[in-house]
């Protein structure tokens, strides 16, 4: 009977841990829903390099006394500061137990280790420009100690200064007249010191600012001193960016539209850099396949329209179908509303009410529709349209670019459960991997949706369908175009001739769009981050959801939980894959198929 007893209450112990074991188990599965192991090391590196850049920076040079938002190049003390953070937290990463830690662990600190390198690298690269045009500013490291001694409050004497000042417009003077006799520079040389110059100009503001009227003497002498000094390297910084002798091969045409290609080995960069694991040439082929598609489907639909083969015809009619003046907002909630009916019937993700309620929506300007002539989204969805200002044929190009049924695709890729929807999750689950963002899981995101609801049957009508393979055409000639433009290949002209020939867009629609692309501050990899993040959404889709592993909801709704971070890092989560801190990318994810039904 003892030992029954003994026995029983052995049981219940460990009836009892295993209990707890499953509770704290729960626990930590729920904690990792918004945080990882890695997360404290994330969250300090980038509070570490926030701290460094801000005390760096000519603090109370602008209005407002802010940092963020004063452009100026990093002093070399600045440089040698983040330069030993970055390498601190390397070293952190390496001491981090990395076999021991959750898949989200693991993900964060690769994409950590990855970030830091390219940081040091970027620093190492900014060192080596300094050292180039170091010696067309000999007075800069004068300037830096006063500035120096400023951010602690240090006395001046306001002689000395004044003296200082007076022995510095000789020295810009004579910097001058050396920059003068050289040959012309490379232009991001030449625009890397115009900065530098400048920069150093807002720390002479910072220390003018900050003792001018609370020390009576430094404002007696300086005031005077201050606007010649401040004049005389404006001055200075212009005559710098003159000497900039722009290498490019861009090939010269009458487009007026002059950006820089990248060239084939920084595409690579890129590519890696974004876990790309394909070649520019292997893009193309997939551009190009995928075009080939789009064109067997709008030839269907041209057929159901009644115009046979000819779908630039039923192209035409679709772009004829625009809504009157003043009822495009309206119609735009019209689409938003049946998208998201669409939706939810289907049970497709999980659409937070607020989320529902709260999207704005807002005109674009005239200026804005120059290199957006379509609308964009996010926050609130901004509506391009004609506005009174504008030319008579500008005013029906962008009303045809415009119409109901190219419009049918994206109001969800702008709103629910597009862009609108990523920064309401995002902002709300595992935020601190915001310094992770890339295009390919941004932009590719909404177009995922844009091809999965083709594939549902979202579009009924023919014209509905010419619509969405409008734009889908569209993200294959965004990669075409990108492409060969930034291999050397092609020029801006022959990318607008290209986007109104095989895409059927209007000229100054094609005109904007390419602007856009090679001069609105895009990055190289922006434009082929559409449909490439697209692509891999959907082969993930079929690998996760089609094998019985998740159903379509849970899938989705895992993706916004985690945040934007390339979409291989996404899959290995999902997949629970094996990683190591070197991780490189290797994922094939393209493998043509035709449409779901």
């Amino acid at each position: 009977m003892k030992q029954t007893a003994i026995l029983f209450t052995v049981f219940s112990l460990l009836t009892s841990l295993a209990g707890e074991s499953r509770a704290q188990s729960a626990n930590e599965q729920q904690l990792l829903t918004q945080t990882s192991e890695t997360a404290d090391i994330m969250i300090n590196y980038k509070q570490d390099i926030d701290a460094i850049k801000r005390f760096y920076t000519p603090y109370g040079a602008e209005s407002g006394y802010g940092w963020r938002n004063v452009v100026t190049q990093s002093s070399p003390e600045q440089m040698k500061r983040l330069k030993e953070v970055n390498e601190l937290y390397l070293e952190k990463l390496d001491k981090k137990d990395f076999n021991g830690i959750s898949i989200y662990g693991k993900v964060d600190a690769i994409l950590l280790k990855r970030d830091i390198t390219a940081a040091l690298g970027s620093l190492a690269a900014e060192e080596k420009e300094y050292q180039q045009i170091s010696q067309y500013i000999p007075f800069a490291e004068e300037i830096y100690q006063l500035e120096k001694g400023r951010r602690r409050g240090l006395s001046v004497d306001g002689q000395q200064v004044a003296a200082l000042y007076a022995k510095l417009l000789k020295e810009i003077d004579a910097a001058n007249v050396k920059l003068e006799k050289q040959a012309n520079i490379d232009m991001k040389l030449a625009e890397r010191l115009k900065k530098s110059i400048e920069g150093l100009g807002l720390r002479l503001k910072s220390v003018y600012n900050f003792y001018y009227g609370y020390d009576p003497l430094f404002t007696w002498w300086i005031e005077q001193p201050q606007k010649v000094l401040a004049a005389r390297l404006e001055q200075y910084a212009l005559a710098a960016v003159k000497k900039g002798e722009v290498k490019t091969t861009q090939k010269a045409d009458n487009s007026g539209i002059v950006g820089v290609p990248i060239g084939r080995e920084e595409f690579i960069r890129q590519l890696k850099t974004e876990m790309i694991s394909y070649t520019p040439e292997e893009l193309l082929d997939i551009a190009n396949k995928e075009f080939e598609w789009c064109d067997r489907e709008m030839l269907k639909a041209s057929k159901e329209m009644g115009f046979g083969t000819d779908w630039k015809k039923a192209l035409e009619k679709v772009k004829n179908s625009y809504v009157p003046v003043g009822k495009q907002p309206e119609m735009i909630l019209g689409l938003y509303n049946r998208s998201v009916d669409f939706v939810k019937s289907k049970d497709m993700i999980t659409l937070p009410p607020l989320a529902e309620e709260t999207w704005g929506m807002i005109m674009m300007t005239p200026e804005r529709q120059l290199v957006n002539p379509f609308f964009t989204g996010g926050r609130e969805i901004s509506i391009s349209y004609p506005t009174n200002t504008m030319a008579h044929q500008d005013k029906l190009m962008s009303m045809r670019g415009n119409n109901p049924n190219f419009s049918f695709p994206t109001v969800q890729h702008e709103l629910l459960p597009g862009h609108n929807l990523q920064y309401f999750m995002n902002s709300r689950s595992k935020a601190y991997r915001d310094g992770f963002e890339t295009p390919f899981w941004t932009e590719g995101w909404s177009l995922y949706w844009e091809m999965l609801l083709y594939d549902k049957g979202f579009a009924v009508t023919p014209e509905e369908k010419v619509g969405m393979l409008f734009w889908r055409m569209h993200r294959c000639a965004r990669i075409i175009f990108s492409a060969n433009y930034h291999l050397g290949k092609w020029t801006p002209q022959e990318a607008i001739d290209f986007l109104v020939d095989r895409v059927g867009h209007e000229r100054a629609n094609a005109e904007g769009e390419v602007r856009r692309s090679f001069t609105g501050g895009y990055g190289p990899l922006y434009q082929i981050a559409y449909l490439i993040g697209g692509l891999q959404f959907y082969a993930l889709e079929r690998e996760m959801v089609e094998s019985g592993k998740m159903t379509l909801k849970a899938y989705h709704d895992k993706v916004m939980q985690e945040n934007n971070i390339p979409v291989e890092m996404v899959r290995a989560i999902l997949t629970n894959q094996n990683l190591n801190i070197n991780y490189q990318t290797n994922w094939k994810f393209y493998n043509q198929t035709p449409a779901k039904k």
